[in-house]
């Protein structure tokens, strides 16, 4: 579940010393170096293949660049390891000083601190291979590899997985915190198709976890995010792939009666799990565009199934036979890179016309509410319409979703916005917004005022139990079990 934050450009062209300079860093002004014991304690302990970054060099901006600017920190260096072992170090030396650390993928998380930090940044990108096994029809991914990377390798052998909707996500987020995709409908969640993880524990240790090795930490690590270790590598299914079906059409603002009650058709007649369809009412700038993504997963649709979609007029389309690649690729990338944001979502169990007007008129009241008050650029409310069987395709529990006994569809709300000081605003506004329409949605009869919240976008202060509900005690024991000392609190997320 991915919010068209990213994809809303194309919707309009549809319409603590001081020491001696860094000599490894690159060129920088070594006026302004500011080197921390610490960071010189993991570079004197750590294999050469490992380095630490400091101000100054391109490769520090890199690693403590994030794609929301309301999640990037300045930290004191940036740590590149090559190595389990390097990793294993560096934890060890970070929980005996007590330094704040911040662990990147792709850093595309938005809370601020979740993934970055003002202590030491660890960036993943030394771990980025992508081995595919045939025998066993699994990929492992290194954790600081992104997606688009990954679709491409698996191209060749006619395979994919399940991954993001759009281009620039890393590995991370996905394979620790949920990943619906436009292959959920087949295959479940990214977390379901995960086989191992290799994981450093906060002592250092190095493991192999799987349902088999350790069913409670396999359990916790899906879902559960960075609570247990750092992972570096996980192994997951891969789904044959043939050409698909799809792509995106655009409609103005007098076509949204249309296009609702052609989301709303299809959320209640289509059964078949290789359609997906993904929809966004978006304000952009002061314009009202509606993006829907259509997909099919294979060289044709079958006859009538997006039809009401294709007979509205639509003022952008871009749909045909092509590669999945293609698909993901057809996007601008992050074309809502540095501004601030902040995501929120709810669930239905049924999308029906009357709320899909409800989402309608919030597009139109809170775009205009937060571009006037906060300067906001990207207000959008996405509908992820998915089938109630979603969650049934894993053998054993996982950290999120609490219950897997009904599957939802999802409204999910961005903001992308400039100016810090309106944080409070922009908070307040998503914050109001989505207690209205759960609200709205419970007086409309659907049960979904206590279901778990998506941790991906979830915003800042979402209670654990509202994520992870009844399996927030067995996850805060497993939590005490591995890391006794605590060494993860000192890395940003949500903290069991």
């Amino acid at each position: 579940m991915v919010a068209f934050a990213d994809l809303s450009l194309s919707f309009l062209f549809g319409l603590s010393g001081l020491t001696e300079p860094d000599a490894s860093s690159g060129s920088l002004d070594t006026r302004n170096v500011l080197r921390s014991t610490v960071c010189e304690q993991i570079a004197a302990n750590v294999s050469s293949s490992s380095v630490v970054y400091y101000n100054g060099s391109s490769q520090y901006t890199k690693d403590n660049y994030h794609w929301s600017s309301s999640s990037s920190q300045t930290s004191k260096c940036s740590f590149e390891p090559a190595t389990t072992e390097d990793i294993g170090i560096a934890l060890r030396i970070l929980g005996e000083t007590q330094t704040q650390f911040g662990i990147k993928s792709g850093g595309h998380a938005t809370n601020a601190g979740f993934s970055s930090t003002s202590g030491v940044e660890i960036a993943m990108y030394s771990f980025s291979d992508i081995v595919y096994d045939s025998s066993t029809q699994t990929a492992t991914l290194g954790t600081g590899a992104i997606w688009d990377d990954v679709y491409v390798a698996l191209e060749e052998y006619n395979m994919t997985v399940v991954g993001p909707k759009i281009t620039g996500i890393g590995i991370g987020g996905i394979v620790l915190g949920g990943g619906y995709s436009y292959l959920t409908n087949q295959y479940g969640l990214g977390i379901d198709n995960v086989v191992a993880y290799e994981l450093v524990m906060p002592n250092g240790t190095v493991v192999n976890i799987t349902d088999s090795t350790n069913p409670d930490l396999f359990f916790a690590l899906r879902g559960g995010f960075n609570n247990f270790g750092i992972v570096t590598t996980v192994t997951v299914n891969t789904h044959p792939q043939s050409h698909v079906w799809g792509g995106l059409i655009t409609y103005a603002e007098d076509q949204w009666d249309a296009a609702s009650a052609a989301i709303a058709n299809y959320s209640a007649n289509v059964t078949d799990p290789k359609a997906s369809i993904y929809n966004a009412y978006n304000y952009v700038s002061g314009v009202a565009v509606m993006a829907n993504m259509l997909f099919y997963d294979a060289p044709t649709r079958p006859e009538g199934i997006f039809d009401e979609f294709l007979s509205i007029d639509a003022i952008y389309e871009d749909i045909s036979t092509r590669t999945y690649v293609d698909l993901i690729q057809s996007f601008p990338l992050n074309g809502t890179s540095g501004l601030r944001s902040v995501f929120s979502s709810m669930a239905m169990e049924n999308v029906t016309v009357p709320v899909l007007n409800m989402i309608v008129n919030e597009t139109l009241t809170r775009g205009p509410e937060l571009a006037d008050n906060a300067s906001a650029v990207f207000v959008t409310y996405s509908v992820d319409v998915f089938l109630p069987t979603l969650y049934d395709h894993v053998d054993s529990p996982t950290a999120y979703p609490p219950s897997r006994s009904q599957g939802y569809s999802y409204i999910e709300i961005y903001c992308g916005w400039e100016d810090a000081s309106y944080d409070d605003t922009v908070f307040d506004t998503v914050d109001a917004s989505s207690e209205y329409m759960t609200e709205v949605l419970t007086d409309y009869g659907q049960d979904i005022a206590d279901v778990a919240v998506y941790p991906n976008h979830a915003p800042p202060g979402t209670s654990l139990e509202k994520m992870y509900g009844s399996n927030v005690p067995r996850l805060q024991a497993i939590k005490n079990d591995v890391d006794p000392d605590n060494v993860m609190a000192l890395t940003g997320g949500w903290k069991f």
